[in-house]
């Protein structure tokens, strides 16, 4: 299954670890500045909520649609992140406003593999997120139908929340399955929720080779060293600890 969006798979610097940073912790005021500070990430993460799937508002259709033509202007990637119900119905409208990935809850969706058909045939990448509570082992069989998989290592909804290590072995069990892939299949390994230079070696080990990182970045002094130090601590992990190469399929 080839789609328009291969290039999403690729991390910049030549890093087998990549880092997207959460606009859920920049200046509202400024979004055009924020994202400029954040252009050499791999993506910018675009948390979009509905105050129904989880307890909080954020972005319109209207906004992020502005966002990722911020985005494209300055040659970085947007990962849309839908936490709302019904992404049957709305998550085809991010991907015709030209968002590079879009992510969508597996338990809020009805029909997740026919969800992810539809926005590949937009040009976008598709990606399926899974919440602390909710197990991986119903994607195995699956994991080929996306090119992205996204453990939250928080409850959805807030950011600036504590690391829950203990999501680590689900990102291992994970990672083991997606190695099982031809390499050309494999989707990208996400995790989101508490990352910094804390926590940022412990994801990248477990199989991990994306990283969602909002306060780390926004609350740095330098947002671009920033993404930077974490970017090589993550690619460094991650090759120590991992055979394969997740990042290109």
């Amino acid at each position: 299954m080839v789609n328009e969006a291969q290039n999403t798979r690729q991390f910049k610097e030549s890093s087998s670890f990549g880092i997207a940073p959460s606009i859920l912790s920049c200046d509202f005021a400024n979004f055009e500045g924020s994202l400029n500070s954040i252009s050499t990430a791999d993506f910018a993460h675009i948390d979009v909520m509905d105050y129904h799937f989880v307890p909080n508002l954020t972005f319109g259709g209207p906004v992020v649609e502005r966002l990722i033509e911020v985005c494209k202007g300055i040659g970085l990637k947007s990962d849309v992140h839908l936490m709302i119900d019904n992404p049957d119905v709305w998550a085809v409208d991010y991907a015709k406003f030209g968002a590079d990935s879009v992510t969508f809850h597996y338990q809020a969706a009805a029909a997740p593999i026919r969800l992810a058909r539809e926005l590949r045939s937009l040009g976008s990448s598709a990606a399926i997120a899974v919440r602390p509570a909710e197990p991986v082992e119903p994607l195995f069989d699956i994991l080929d139908e996306f090119d992205m998989i996204l453990v939250m290592t928080v409850e959805p909804g807030f950011g600036g929340q504590k690391f829950l290590a203990n999501q680590m072995d689900k990102v291992r069990r994970l990672r083991s399955a997606i190695d099982k892939l031809p390499q050309d299949k494999r989707p990208i390994l996400q995790v989101d929720g508490g990352v910094s230079r804390k926590t940022v070696e412990e994801v990248a080990a477990a199989g991990a080779n994306l990283a969602v990182a909002g306060s780390a970045v926004y609350g740095a002094e330098d947002a671009k060293r920033e993404i930077s130090v974490l970017r090589e601590m993550g690619d460094k992990a991650f090759r120590m600890n991992n055979t394969s190469e997740g990042a290109v399929r």
